[in-house]
């Protein structure tokens, strides 16, 4: 039996003592009764919402939306562009969970309600790109689940098994959903924060000063963790006129790297709803929700009996050009870079050059025939360089005290005549044995300092005559 709204107004005085109540009304959620409800006024002038679990199943998820409430730090609500509950206080009725929050103003509308082009569905798609971004530190620091690409899969796995199991699965879901849990390239995707599968009527929406209607408020967090993003975009399968504008807006929205594939997995998730569903009716023994599992299973089977399980998109170079259209090439890292060249950049106006430190082909080309004429002006010119004749040249080599002397054999060095004596000889021939001994030795090492000279000298006349182009 649902409590009354008086019941519920005393309620809100046990979780918050000092306030008082000047008035109560009912409230309904769109929650299947999981919930008694109600709004209450206080003597402050706020409204707000006092919630009530019927059962374990909604008590226990009554917590975990207190939790999730209580991780949105102010630095986290203040990234968020639209509001969540703030948990004013608990308290307990008949042993369950009983939690007080603000109350969010505005309207809501299910998925099956959901309009195509802009409004509802792209406020929608923008609002559920927003959550997803938020850090994983929001979910880890606050100890709530996290689930890599791997486990959501296991994860479907088991609940496929378990629908297997009750002998009441069609075949042709069977064989569709193992095809498409078998399919590596389906669970290739970065995990996000998630909301656990929210759809529309969790989102609160105002119109804005031009009529189309903007979300506010997002009611709905229990589900906070970290896991697949289709997950809260599975709603689309129940608004197809609108899920093309949701999936658009969603990918333009999102500052991740593109998931190919979160449409396929997004209708995967909203399938397995109807296993969860049959296998839930299984376990609590309910033949009223058995025999409603398998009449959606039965219909779904009839819808989907033609359909590929899985569809592999291609991207070809149209897809590229059309996903490049949804980025700032003119101001962003792109632009700078001069992607965006050809047609597409022409028709936006954009500098396509290469921004590079390479020359350009034209100033390179005009470069070098300015080199090459400045080289052919120093060759015929004025100024031109006349090679040296070097046949009659001949090194310079130093005395002892550091004065230059002719060479050795060289032309006019003074060399002695034919029959006389040279003064050295002079000398040596009047010196004794030992003088002698020097004499030869010093001599010796004469020649062979001559001997150099010659060498350095031919080596130096040959690096001229190389330098010259006189060889």
């Amino acid at each position: 039996m649902a409590r009354s709204p008086l019941t519920l107004a005393a309620s809100v005085t046990s979780a918050l003592p000092r306030v008082v109540v000047t008035g109560v009304g009912s409230l309904s959620e769109g929650t299947s009764g999981r919930y008694d409800s109600a709004i209450a006024e206080l003597d402050d002038g706020r409204r707000v919402v006092v919630r009530v679990p019927v059962d374990d199943a909604a008590d226990a998820d009554l917590g975990a939306e207190a939790r999730a409430l209580r991780s949105l730090t102010a630095g986290v609500r203040g990234v968020l562009p639209f509001g969540a509950p703030d948990v004013l206080g608990e308290t307990r009725v008949d042993g369950r969970l009983t939690l007080v929050q603000t109350l969010l103003p505005g309207y809501r509308v299910d998925a099956a309600h959901v309009p195509a082009g802009r409004g509802i569905a792209t406020a929608l798609a923008t609002a559920t790109a927003q959550v997803h971004d938020l850090p994983v530190t929001v979910v880890r620091d606050a100890g709530l689940p996290m689930l890599t690409a791997e486990e959501v899969r296991a994860d479907a796995e088991r609940l496929l098994d378990a629908a297997e199991a009750t002998g009441l699965l069609p075949f042709g879901l069977l064989r569709r959903w193992s095809t498409a849990i078998g399919s590596d390239p389906l669970w290739r995707f970065e995990t996000t924060v998630v909301l656990g599968g929210v759809d529309p009527a969790s989102f609160v929406f105002e119109d804005d000063a031009d009529g189309v209607p903007q979300v506010t408020g997002l009611l709905t967090w229990g589900g906070l963790g970290v896991g697949d993003p289709a997950i809260d975009l599975r709603w689309t399968a129940s608004a197809p006129a609108a899920r093309d504008d949701v999936f658009d807006t969603y990918a333009r929205a999102s500052h991740r790297a593109p998931d190919a594939q979160i449409a396929e997995r997004a209708r995967l998730h909203a399938e397995l709803e109807f296993a969860r569903w049959l296998v839930h009716g299984q376990t609590v023994g309910s033949e009223e929700i058995i025999a409603d599992a398998i009449a959606l299973l039965s219909s779904l089977d009839d819808t989907m009996r033609d359909q590929p399980a899985v569809v592999h998109d291609t991207t070809t170079a149209d897809d590229a050009i059309a996903a490049s259209e949804r980025l700032p090439l003119g101001t962003g890292a792109l632009g700078a870079a001069g992607f965006g060249t050809g047609a597409l950049g022409a028709a936006r106006g954009i500098d396509t050059s290469m921004h590079t430190d390479t020359f350009d082909p034209e100033t390179l080309a005009g470069f070098l025939a300015d080199e090459e004429a400045r080289a052919e002006g120093r060759e015929t010119g004025p100024d031109a360089t006349v090679p040296i004749d070097l046949s009659e040249w001949s090194g310079l080599t130093f005395g002892d005290g550091g004065a230059p002397v002719a060479a050795p054999g060289a032309a006019g060095s003074g060399e002695a005549v034919a029959g006389e004596t040279p003064a050295v000889d002079r000398e040596e021939s009047s010196s004794g044995d030992e003088t002698g001994d020097v004499r030869r030795a010093a001599s010796t090492d004469g020649a062979d300092a001559s001997d150099r000279d010659d060498d350095l000298d031919t080596a130096a006349r040959n690096a001229m005559r190389r330098w010259t182009g006189t060889v």
